[in-house]
């Protein structure tokens, strides 16, 4: 409530990446001093057996996270887990440093509780996010690395590109996703053709290995667009389980603009760029549904788009996703959100007559070879 009645309104008056730096940086430093970040922990952190989630060889305290794009440079990591998440999911990390697209690049749009943005990739660099997770406290909570392709690397040097990342990066990370589904990089999106994607994917999965050295490889998923046809969805499932990945998140941001209540010329002032928040949502959970129908409890899905309440984590999770990831809604919801979504969603599972969450992922979607509910 106090987010929301005195600190987003002043926060909104400011641009919108200006206001998300503004306040991360701000937990960031609060965090560096003495007691503050294990009194948000004590005060936070789930708790709750009934939240408890077992999937890609981790333990989570709970199955929401936050997605990729917040803390791109992986600068607060253990900040952001103190505020209740399960895991963070930092990134996107690209092999070499990058500025990201011209600003301004990210626009709220309030009266349907999204955002535009055309960010690019904009982070420091695999070498700067290995130096910043070198020596973390894995105790402290689940951390995810997403990786993506360097802007100036040209289109036939992409599959290295995610090599050199994966060869600094996977020692360090609990599990990584390739992201091939931005729209704010030009040629990324082509990645997702299953023609391109397996070669990416198996180069990465040999790298990984590689990587680890023998100890225990973290999980690989892909991260995919909500723009894919239902026939390119289905291919990415089936490679996906012809490659033994770990999982499929879905989904990223749309390119889409329609059913917007923000004004169309307005929204068309704003340029390009993917849109997150409520407008996603019923997307979102249609690709998750088409998901589950396909691969069953075969690979783990991670559910992101338009998340903004407790109800909506348990229809996805009733709808196959092992894990769902906050990121618009956290931005409108605040700070506190993560921790009181865990406990509404563990008094939703026991109202349905759950002991765990976790016993109720994919219960309302039929298992591969029934036909699918349209």
């Amino acid at each position: 409530m106090l987010y929301r009645v005195l600190l987003r309104p002043w926060l909104f008056m400011l641009p919108a990446e200006t206001a998300h730096h503004l306040a991360f940086g701000a937990w960031r430093l609060l965090c560096r001093l003495p007691g503050v970040a294990s009194m948000a922990r004590a005060l936070l952190r789930p708790r709750d057996p009934a939240l408890r989630v077992e999937a890609l060889g981790l333990s989570f305290d709970t199955p929401i996270g936050l997605a990729a794009g917040f803390d791109k440079d992986a600068a607060g990591h253990d900040a952001l887990l103190a505020l209740g998440f399960g895991f963070v999911e930092v990134g996107t990390v690209t092999a070499e440093a990058q500025p990201g697209n011209p600003t301004p690049r990210m626009f709220r749009l309030p009266a349907d509780r999204a955002l535009i943005n055309r960010l690019g990739f904009n982070n420091g660099g695999a070498a700067q996010a290995e130096r910043r997770l070198t020596g973390r406290d894995r105790g402290r909570g689940v951390v995810g690395v997403n990786i993506g392709k360097t802007k100036r690397v040209p289109d036939d040097e992409a599959v290295a590109d995610y090599e050199r990342s994966t060869a600094r990066l996977a020692p360090l990370s609990d599990y990584m996703v390739v992201n091939v589904s931005s729209p704010n990089t030009p040629g990324l999106r082509d990645l997702q053709a299953v023609e391109r994607l397996g070669p990416l994917l198996r180069a990465v999965q040999a790298r990984l290995e590689q990587a680890c050295a023998g100890a225990r490889a973290p999980a690989l998923l892909v991260k995919i667009a909500p723009d894919l046809g239902d026939e390119d969805i289905d291919a990415v499932a089936d490679l996906a389980l012809s490659l033994g990945l770990s999982g499929i998140v879905a989904t990223n941001t749309t390119v889409s603009r329609a059913g917007l209540r923000t004004d169309g010329a307005a929204v068309a002032a704003l340029g390009a760029g993917g849109l997150s928040g409520a407008p996603l949502a019923a997307r979102s959970l249609e690709v998750l549904r088409r998901l589950r129908a396909r691969v069953g409890d075969r690979l783990v899905l991670v559910s992101v788009g338009g998340i903004e309440d407790a109800e909506q984590i348990w229809s996805r999770i009733r709808a196959g996703a092992t894990l769902v990831q906050l990121y618009t809604g956290f931005v409108y919801g605040g700070p506190t959100l993560p921790s009181r979504l865990g406990r509404e969603l563990a008094a939703l599972a026991r109202r349905d007559g759950f002991s765990r969450v976790q016993d109720a992922v994919g219960v309302d979607v039929p298992q591969p070879g029934r036909a699918l509910d349209q």
